[in-house]
This record gives C-alpha cells, sequence and structure tokens, in this order.
C-alpha cells in the first residue's frame, strides 16, 4: 500500500523499475523511453510548465502519464484531466490502465469518465414527454415506454449502454440538456444520471474526457460556466488533432437539415405533430409563422444553392463573401421566438417552461448563427458554404478561424500552467530540438514549452521493409491511377490481402476500386471500402475478422485505427498526404501565409503532409510482433528534394527504391 501522505515514499521511476510493483505483471517490459517521459511527465506537473512529448508506438505512454497524475491524486495536490480524441483510448484508460495501477500499486484514488450531457437520460423530460405523448410522440410510445423501463434498472443512464439506440427525435426530446434542468429543485435531482455522474467527476483524482468536452469546457469557462470540475493538471493525448477540434469549436456549422430538424420539433406541418400540437392553447399565430420561417428557409437555401452553382463551379470551394445572398430567413426567427415567448407565459407548469425554452433558445441560435455568417464579422475567419447532393440537397454553412492559436492560447495555455501534449506525430522537421515541434506549437499557439522525443521500442530495421516505386508517373498525371492499380495487385499478392490502401480523396478510392474489385474478387481478397454510410467502427471490426481482406480508406483511416497481428500486415499509400490546396479553410491559411510574406509550403502544406504521413506509416506496426511492409506509390517521395522529410520524419526501417 502507497502511503498518501508521504509524498517521498512515491517515485515515479521506481515504478517502472525491475523490482518495481508492475514488474510481477506478464506484459511488464522494462522501456527507458517509458521510465523518461513518466519523469517529464512529473517535472511537468510540479514545476508547472507546458510540455510537449512525441512518444513512438509502443513507448507505454498512457502509463507515463497515469502514473505522475496518481502521485499527484496521492499527495492531495488536485485534479488531473485526461483528454484523448477517440473512445477506444478513453475505454481503454478507463477500463484497463486506471483499474490496473489501482490494483499493482496498491493506491487509493479514484477516476471517472465524462460523458457529454447529451449523452445522459433526464427521466423529468422522459416522463414529461411520455405524458404528452398524444400527437407528439403517437409513433413512438413504445419507444418511450422501453426507456423508461430500461432507466429504472440502469446504473449509467446514458446512451452507451442501450442495446438499440432510440430514434433520433424520441431521444432529442429526454436527453439531458444544460439550460433545460431545475438542477436540485426537480423531483428527480437524487437520481438523475446526469447529476449523480457530475457527482463521481466532483470526487474523481482523475477524470477522462475527450477533446470535444474539453474544449466545450473551456470555452463555457469564459462565460462563468462549466462543464468539468476544476481540474489542475492537464494530459492532451493524441494531441496532433487539437488544431482540428478548437477549429471546430470556435466556427459555425448550419445546415439545412438542422433548421428542418428545428422547425419540425416545434410542430411538422405535413404530419401535424410536434411541441405545439398538444398545448390546450391556440397556437395558430406560432404554427403560422413556422410555416412562414419553412418557405424562407427554403428559399435562402434555394439562394444560396444557386449561388453555389453558379459562382463555385470552377473552383469549387465554396468560400463567399460578407452578405452573398440576401437574409430573408433571421428576421423570421426572431419573430418566431417572439411569438413562442408570448405564448410560454401562459403557461405556469415548470416542465413546459422549460420545453418552451429551449425552442426559443434554438430559434435565438439559429437567428444569430445566419446573421453572423452573412455579416461575417471577424476577419480571423473563412466562411464557407459545403453542398451535396444526393437524395436530398444538404447544404452546410461553416466558418473557422484561420489560426486557432490566439483562441487555445487564452482559453487553455494562459488558464492552465501544467499542461502536457502527447502523441506518436508531433514533430514535423527533422530536428530533435524545439524547432521539430515548431510546426504544431505554433497551429497551437504554444510559445514557451520543454519538449521530448522519443524513439519506438519496437525494432523497425527487422520488423519494416518500406519500398518506395520511384518511377510511377505523379498522382495528377494522366495514367497514374492505372498503372497505380498494377502496383497495388503486386504488393497485395507478397502480403496475400491483409491490408490497408490510404488514400486521399474518394475520388481516386472510387477510381481504384472499380479498376481492382473484380481482381480482388477473384483472387480471394474481401474488399472493404469507407464510405460516408458506412460506420467506420464496424467495418474495421469487419476487416480485423475477415481472412486475407483489403480495406480502401481516407482521412479518417490515416490516425487512430489500431489493428495488431496478422490481420494488417500491409499499408500502401497511394498519394504523400497534402491537403487539397482550394478547400477555403487551407486556402484562407495559403493566403495569411503569403501576405505576411513567407511560403505557405514550407511553413504550412508541407508540415502538414509529413504528420499525416507519419500517421499512415504508423498503422502497420502495433505491437514487438508485428511484421509486414509500407508501399508508397507516390513518386515524389524521392524525386523532389522534400521527399527526404518524409522519409526521415518516420522510424528507422529497411527501404527498398523500386
Amino acid at each position: 500500500m502507497i502511503a498518501l501522505n508521504k509524498p517521498n515514499l512515491f517515485d515515479v521511476s521506481k515504478v517502472f523499475a525491475p523490482d518495481g510493483p508492475l514488474a510481477g505483471w506478464e506484459r511488464f517490459e522494462l522501456r527507458p523511453q517509458q521510465i523518461k517521459m513518466a519523469a517529464a511527465v512529473k517535472a511537468a506537473f510540479e514545476n508547472k510548465h507546458h510540455l510537449i512529448v512525441e512518444a513512438g508506438t509502443g513507448v507505454g505512454k498512457s502509463f507515463a502519464y497515469l502514473v505522475p497524475a496518481v502521485e499527484r491524486a496521492l499527495n492531495k495536490e488536485g485534479k488531473s484531466l485526461i483528454s484523448t480524441y477517440t473512445i477506444n483510448l478513453q475505454e481503454q484508460l478507463i477500463n484497463n490502465d486506471i483499474p490496473f495501477l489501482i490494483k499493482k500499486l496498491g493506491a487509493v484514488f479514484s477516476a471517472a469518465i465524462a460523458k457529454g450531457r447529451n449523452n445522459y437520460l433526464c427521466r423529468r423530460r422522459l416522463e414529461f414527454a411520455i405524458g404528452k405523448s398524444r400527437g407528439l410522440f403517437d409513433d413512438f410510445y413504445g419507444e418511450l415506454i422501453n426507456l423508461r423501463q430500461w432507466a429504472d434498472n440502469s446504473e449509467d443512464g446514458s446512451l452507451s449502454e442501450l442495446k438499440h439506440s432510440p430514434s433520433a427525435m424520441v431521444w432529442d426530446a429526454v436527453k439531458s440538456e444544460h439550460g433545460n434542468c431545475p438542477g436540485r429543485k426537480c423531483l428527480n435531482f437524487s437520481k438523475c444520471f446526469y447529476w449523480r455522474a457530475r457527482r463521481r467527476l466532483e470526487t474523481a483524482d482523475i477524470i477522462v474526457a475527450n477533446h470535444s468536452i474539453l474544449f466545450s469546457d473551456l470555452v463555457l469557462r469564459r462565460e462563468n460556466i462549466s462543464l468539468l470540475p476544476d481540474y489542475k493538471f492537464i494530459v492532451i493525448d493524441e494531441a496532433h488533432n487539437m488544431e482540428a477540434v478548437a477549429q471546430d469549436h470556435f466556427g459555425l456549422d448550419i445546415s439545412n437539415f438542422s433548421i428542418s430538424y428545428t422547425l419540425n420539433n416545434i410542430y411538422n406541418q405535413r404530419t401535424k405533430r410536434g411541441f405545439l400540437s398538444w398545448l390546450p392553447v391556440n397556437a395558430e399565430k406560432a404554427v403560422g409563422q413556422i410555416k412562414i420561417c419553412e418557405k424562407a428557409a427554403k428559399t435562402f437555401f434555394q439562394d444560396v444553392s444557386q449561388w453555389y452553382d453558379s459562382d463555385c463551379r470552377s473552383s469549387g470551394n465554396g468560400r463567399c463573401r460578407a452578405n452573398f445572398v440576401k437574409d430573408c430567413i433571421s428576421e423570421q426567427f426572431r419573430e418566431l421566438r417572439s411569438r413562442l415567448s408570448a405564448m410560454a407565459k401562459q403557461f405556469q407548469d415548470t416542465d413546459e417552461q422549460f420545453e418552451f425554452n429551449r425552442h426559443i433558445d434554438r430559434c435565438r441560435e439559429i437567428e444569430s448563427g445566419i446573421r453572423t455568417f452573412l455579416t461575417q464579422p471577424k476577419d480571423d475567419c473563412v466562411y464557407w458554404v459545403e453542398k451535396q447532393e444526393n437524395r436530398r440537397m444538404h447544404i452546410s454553412l461553416r466558418s473557422a478561424p484561420l489560426d486557432v492559436g490566439p483562441y487555445v492560447r487564452e482559453c487553455l495555455l494562459e488558464e492552465f500552467p501544467a499542461i502536457v501534449m502527447t502523441s506518436a506525430t508531433l514533430s514535423s522537421a527533422e530536428q530533435d530540438g524545439r524547432e521539430g515541434f515548431g510546426f504544431f506549437a505554433d497551429r497551437i499557439g504554444l510559445k514557451d514549452f520543454k519538449h521530448l522525443r522519443l524513439g519506438s521500442p519496437f525494432n523497425y530495421a527487422g520488423q519494416v521493409t518500406l519500398y518506395i516505386e520511384s518511377n510511377l508517373p505523379e498522382p495528377n498525371e494522366d495514367g497514374f491511377v492505372r498503372i497505380a492499380a498494377e502496383k497495388i495487385k503486386y504488393y497485395l499478392t507478397q502480403t496475400g490481402g491483409n491490408a490497408f490502401v490510404l488514400l486521399t480523396s474518394y475520388a481516386m478510392l472510387k477510381s481504384l476500386t472499380e479498376i481492382l474489385e473484380d481482381w480482388l474478387v477473384q483472387n480471394d481478397m474481401p474488399v472493404f471500402k469507407q464510405s460516408d454510410s458506412y460506420d467506420r467502427t464496424k467495418l474495421l471490426n469487419e476487416f480485423r475478422h475477415t481472412r486475407r481482406a483489403v480495406l480502401f480508406g481516407t482521412d479518417s483511416f490515416w490516425q487512430g485505427v489500431d489493428v495488431p497481428g496478422d490481420a494488417l500486415q500491409n499499408v500502401i499509400i497511394v498519394r504523400l498526404p497534402f491537403a487539397v490546396p482550394n478547400h477555403p479553410l487551407i486556402q484562407g491559411r495559403i493566403e495569411k501565409i503569403r501576405a505576411d510574406g513567407e511560403s505557405p509550403f514550407f511553413k504550412y502544406q508541407l508540415p502538414c503532409a509529413v504528420l499525416k504521413f507519419k500517421q499512415g506509416f504508423g498503422r502497420l506496426i502495433r505491437s514487438k510482433t508485428d511484421r509486414g511492409i509500407v508501399v508508397v506509390l507516390d513518386s515524389r517521395i524521392v524525386r523532389k528534394t522534400y521527399g527526404r522529410q518524409f522519409i526521415n520524419a518516420i522510424p528507422k526501417c529497411r527501404i527498398e527504391i523500386v
């Protein structure tokens, strides 16, 4: 048992020593990199500084930061928040790593997972929905009753516990929401799932969350509100995703679908159902205003669509100027909000007041969002339109900061002195020093920091052969896809499938699979293709359990995917992962860098591509027994001078220039 009040008895280095508390574990290995990382994390916590750690696959970085967090807990120095990007890592920490440390260290500390509030069922809203089901949820009454039965036996009360996900409309009506909660005045407060989880977080020494919850909490703290209890030490794992998550939180995303969904929840003109349908008072004026809002929204998005088709036919990137179309919608939502507010005054029931307020708030968000998007008040943001046409037209209005650094610095870096940011891919330059992390640090606004770069303990030289096809045409040249397909056949034959084919666009994925599909079937290699309609987790699980499988994936399969063992023996990188330069946000960043007198390619595009290349390469070796090949079909990696940066960024391995 480790003493709680005698810090000198808890030595991080001794935990990982050959005779330490972990030594009896059959999977324990003495890893100098892990000990070095743990010592650096401990120093960052004790000395209150920011630390960047790049730790290669197999270092065991989760234990390397958890043990110093445990030390903080045992010494009663404050809560630690561990933030991850993927659910898989969250579950690994909370279900495996932390319970293991509690057992092996004999330490008394607690940990809890933080889920978004909307993941929890609200008992009060559930009973309200059941009581008002006539006219509002006629088709979903049985689903609501099933939720009540489940809630009566559930400990957690969150979506992840449900065997079958409820319909979106039903969950929207029963989920816990900020601003739609009486707090301690609620009759269900003592058994409320959300507040029960919040109390666990209040008493926990270590909180495990994701980046989205972390940034949501940071944004709300600027308004003196919080999603999480106070924490003192922060570890951001999978930190290479920080910029992408931050830009979503400090931008806008409004779609014709989200507006239609909001209006139908209030009152659906076609089915005559919705929130207003069961009210005992005359809702004719509000219903009439909803019809006006629907018409205004239809006109507005038709105008946006016509603008997109005419102005973006050549560029296709959707970037727009201020007031590029007429605002015929925000004033109508202001009027709807006003009519709902007037109706709400006729009701004394608390539950009804809360439901009115949530619809009023949503109308306000749409009104404010449309006006912000059209007036474009922030010079440091890019505003653009995205349009997709499948069975129905889907249009989104998007915005994001050109540089999230100032936002991250203000809400995170300046508020918390002890932050550790770690990942297997954070350095984008050959230098081992501070310069190697300069790109990552600049992107998130980090100025003063210490750094540590740790290689993988795996034997890449003996486990991996990198094949580089040096004589293929460049990816944008005619004939590349056809020749690349023949090369893919050759390398798939070498490993009998068991491969990822990583691409940078759906267009090339479609072209290659059309060429290869018949050949793959003839050679007994089952094909898995990433698509918007197919769940990534399900696709990956099927791949893992299918002999000789070949998976064609784009962006999300370059990172956060773990397939150890024989199921993955071959990773084929079809082209170097440079971002599409005409994407509005990328284009805006390129323009800004060029205006500052610097090279966008070397300052932004190349470092981004190097980091993503490292992530793609890292899919292959996930354990010390893995073996396989990585194939690069993009000849620029040897033909261009900058190609050495890609090769030098990955672990040293055997290289064959074909």
